[in-house]
């Protein structure tokens, strides 16, 4: 089973237990998903549970936080996360306050998709890494499921919950292949995991870069170096303790993700430019028992340029059409 099929699974057995669960977004019902996440469902569940919606990112997120607010459990696909910067008013001024507005008299469980990363060579406007920047708000969960099981199990886990989930799925973790336990279901969120344990350093990651990150910590154990890393899951809410206690242990922290480098919830943790390393974040007073921590911390990001579009010839040609999401670039066309 590959991580798209496992979000599939998630949805269909969601559209299958609750008759309020519905799929609304760009491309999910006839073409199949632009990732090809949904493929079948419409077929199987029909156009009133499975809809297609208009070019217009405000207006399908906002219909699916008024369909939450009339009793409904919508699941929205925001093609890419650039394309939901169309619809921030409505994820940010309505989903994640309607609650506090309304003086605890109504919540918006409103769950929305994306996919976010870059890796595909689908240039500036659909390669970005924008979760941080939602992490920013309060009154909204953010989800990075980086696991077959927890992309699954996080879907499931959000449509219970009774205020707006965000999921972001890195595209390149789609054809990320694996196993799904026949009882997978819902999953705890809300806090971070220790995906392999060490004592040198902490590598801090989520996503598609827990990943590369795991497979560096091999490479550093055949040189002595024993890397702890964790995998963050939820960024908000974030786990400090558990990055606290990761730190305390290994006095070190290497923070790993593709977001830019300022800006972020992440920068604000980096090395200090005096030299000094000094953990900024929440978990720095617990690491170092309610004292400023002087670990050393560093961090790797994205480069701060517009990604670059595909090399082969008939993408970059066809790019404005609808070629460029088919099989016309092999680069990218999911399998």
């Amino acid at each position: 089973m590959t991580y798209r099929d496992a979000i599939r699974e998630a949805m269909r057995k969601a559209l299958r237990s609750d008759d309020r669960v519905f799929l609304m977004g760009e491309d999910v019902g006839r073409y199949g998903g632009c990732y090809a996440v949904s493929k079948g469902l419409l077929a199987e569940f029909g156009p009133e549970r499975i809809r297609d919606t208009p070019l217009s990112e405000s207006a399908f997120v906002g219909a699916g936080i008024g369909a939450s607010l009339g009793g409904m459990r919508p699941i929205v696909e925001i093609m890419t996360c650039n394309f939901s910067l169309l619809a921030l008013d409505q994820i940010m001024n309505n989903a994640a306050t309607l609650l506090h507005m309304s003086g605890g008299q109504f919540n918006v469980p409103v769950m929305i998709r994306m996919a976010t990363g870059g890796g595909r060579q689908l240039a500036a406007q659909h390669s970005h890494s924008l979760e941080g920047g939602y992490a920013h708000i309060p009154g909204i969960k953010v989800l990075t499921p980086a696991t077959i099981d927890e992309a699954h199990g996080m879907l499931l886990t959000a449509l219970q919950d009774p205020d707006p989930v965000l999921i972001f799925e890195n595209a390149l973790l789609y054809n990320l292949e694996g196993d799904l336990p026949a009882d997978a279901g819902p999953v705890e969120i809300g806090h971070a995991q220790v995906r392999r344990p060490g004592r040198d350093i902490s590598v801090i990651t989520y996503g598609n870069s827990l990943w590369k990150a795991l497979e560096a910590a091999r490479g550093l154990a055949e040189k002595g170096i024993e890397a702890e890393v964790v995998d963050l899951r939820t960024l908000r809410p974030l786990d400090d303790r558990t990055l606290a206690e990761s730190v305390a242990r290994t006095h070190r922290a290497l923070i790993v993700d593709e977001g830019w480098r300022s800006g972020r919830n992440f920068s604000r943790s980096e090395r200090a430019p005096d030299g000094a390393g000094v953990l900024r974040t929440g978990c720095a007073g617990r690491a170092s028992g309610g004292r400023r921590s002087s670990h050393a911390v560093r961090r790797t990001y994205g480069v701060g340029i517009d990604p670059p579009g595909c090399q082969h010839h008939r993408c970059n040609r066809d790019y404005g059409g609808i070629a460029w999401v088919s099989s016309a670039c092999p680069v990218w066309a999911p399998t």
